[in-house]
């Protein structure tokens, strides 16, 4: 059975809650655009509200907490901006039948029932971002490891990767620094004037978030550098500034808008009484000056809201 297929005998319509990191950022709003065609294909709803900042768990667990204790929705996705703050809201939902879906980035919850994850293939970034690392150093040089939080478990799992696969593909590469990330760009370059002020010899960095690629960015042009130095970020609030910053090589992008479509998807089966996969990982992209644009990559990048579906609102 298709997981689109038309509930029988309900005049109701599907609503489902759909509740990311923030808006307003390439990232989410690609997942929007997959909600929105997936719920269009289902004949369901889409209710989209955000923190107005990554770092605003207490306003995500709010919202969450509006869904849950409301009666409208029959679906509630999340992409956690914390770890351990939503695991309360979710079991909240879960007690009350809601099928759950997290996107993105996982929780300690098990999956199972009405719980289930669309994730970032974590173990695949850290691995595109080592290869990388090495073959734009030939396999010989020193690198910094940047905006690893410890807060979300999808980050920790790529810096964790990324640490292995150089020490064991790459023994001639050392990882000379690494520092905690935050979602305050601020902060970050803070750090980043600090590292290149301390290690003006390095030469690539991997940012883990895009708050610290941009305060990479900024520290670099106070700090400037006295060679080139090769940097590689992840999951960028919009178009990869290639132009603008020679020292970019590449990003790693997670497939926001599929995870999205599919987390739409399983929610409709899940109300249908169809089962559905526990755990889905889908695959980052390595995105290049070469290959921006390429359908896929477009593809990956684009959103689009012209279905007229769209609704925001302050409360559920």
């Amino acid at each position: 059975m298709s997981l689109f297929a038309t509930s029988c005998g309900s005049s109701r319509q599907e609503l489902i809650a759909v509740i990311p990191q923030t808006d307003g950022m390439m990232l989410w709003d690609a997942a929007h655009a997959g909600a929105e065609a997936a719920a269009s294909q289902a004949g369901a709803s889409i209710y989209w509200n955000a923190p107005m900042r990554e770092d605003d768990v207490a306003a995500q667990v709010k919202l969450v907490d509006q869904v849950v204790s409301s009666s409208r929705y029959q679906g509630l996705v999340i992409a956690p901006t914390q770890a351990l703050s939503l695991i309360s809201p979710v079991r909240r939902a879960l007690s009350r039948e809601i099928p759950t879906v997290i996107l993105h980035s996982p929780l300690s919850l098990p999956a199972g029932g009405k719980l289930s994850y669309i994730l970032n293939d974590e173990e695949e970034a850290g691995r595109l971002a080592a290869d990388r690392v090495a073959s734009l150093l030939n396999g010989k040089g020193t690198v910094a490891l940047l905006g690893i939080n410890p807060d979300v478990l999808g980050i920790t799992t790529r810096a964790r990767v990324f640490e292995t696969t150089l020490t064991t593909n790459y023994p001639g590469i050392r990882i000379v620094e690494k520092r905690i990330g935050t979602f305050n760009v601020l902060r970050e370059r803070q750090v980043a004037e600090e590292l290149l002020e301390s290690n003006p010899d390095i030469d690539a960095c991997v940012a883990l978030l895009w708050t610290t690629l941009d305060g990479l960015f900024s520290a670099m042009d106070t700090v400037h550098p006295r060679h080139s130095i090769k940097i590689i970020g992840f999951d960028l609030a919009g178009e990869p500034p290639f132009d603008q910053r020679k020292s970019l090589d590449s990003v790693i992008q997670a497939d926001t808008k599929l995870m999205g479509r599919r987390a739409v998807g399983l929610i409709h089966a899940m109300n249908l009484g169809q089962s559905v996969p526990a755990v889905t990982r889908l695959k980052p992209r390595l995105i290049t000056r070469e290959n921006l644009q390429s359908p896929e990559i477009r593809e990956l990048l684009s959103y689009d809201w012209s279905l007229g579906r769209w609704k925001w609102s302050a409360t559920p």
